[in-house]
């Protein structure tokens, strides 16, 4: 067991993103389900039975998703990166993290739970690094114009001269 899991609430579709998580992302899967006993219903206001929590992988990482209620809810402040070698990786991730969803500046994505992803090039984590201030004038202007992030774009701006 890893030592540090994120546990995301839902209010009642914790199993449903745990299954539309792993379908994305190769080396994933759903570990365990537990059910609201007596007890933890009466107590939580969750019909006896139903799923209290998910745990799954994805692609390795370990998480748990929560039934809790409609008392918490999802924002910007946390959000989890997918980190791509290529434009292929890039559309894909994208396309699928974003359907229902609502896609924004820089890599930014909200998916359909409301959770937070940023899907972002190894590449330009490089770029970023690089101690040209032009370059990396270049880099910012451009990744600024962009939604989902085009590498080949970014490429070009961080060989302009």
């Amino acid at each position: 067991m890893q030592k540090i899991t994120p546990f995301l609430w839902f209010d009642d579709r914790a199993e449903e993103a745990a299954k539309f998580y792993v379908s994305i992302f190769p080396n994933s899967r759903i570990r365990s389900i537990t059910r609201y006993g007596q007890g933890a219903a009466e107590a939580s206001g969750r019909p006896q039975g139903s799923v209290m929590t998910v745990a799954f992988e994805i692609d390795g990482q370990e998480f748990t998703a929560l039934n809790g209620g409609p008392h918490f809810t999802f924002n910007e402040a946390v959000s989890f990166v997918v980190h791509c070698k290529t434009q292929t990786d890039i559309d894909n991730f994208w396309e699928k993290l974003s359907e229902g969803g609502k896609t924004g500046q820089c890599g930014w994505l909200k998916d359909k739970y409301g959770v937070s992803w940023q899907v972002v090039p190894t590449r330009l984590l490089e770029m970023l690094q690089d101690k040209d201030a032009e370059k990396l004038n270049n880099v910012m202007k451009a990744i600024l114009q962009m939604d989902k992030i085009n590498l080949q774009a970014l490429q070009e701006a961080y060989e302009r001269q």
